[in-house]
């Protein structure tokens, strides 16, 4: 299981989620701590995972300002 803190990356955080999606081996767990601004990019980093091959496992507000994505690799 890895952690990533994208949240300095404030709405950009979607080509870096992408890049680290593609080092996982099958199995692998990987949580993703990102800013949510607007609500669209909750939805944009589901999908990022689906089309990743991944299986969302979690998605959840973290505090008033971050999410949460947990995704395990099929």
């Amino acid at each position: 299981m890895k952690r990533y803190d994208l949240r300095h990356l404030k709405e950009n955080f979607e080509p870096r989620m992408k890049e680290l999606l593609a080092t996982h081996k099958a199995g692998e767990v990987a949580i993703f701590l990102f800013e949510i601004g607007d609500f669209s990019s909750v939805q944009q980093s589901a999908d990022i995972v689906r089309e990743a091959g991944y299986e969302l496992l979690n998605s959840l507000k973290f505090n008033e300002v971050d999410w949460t994505v947990v995704a395990k690799k099929d």
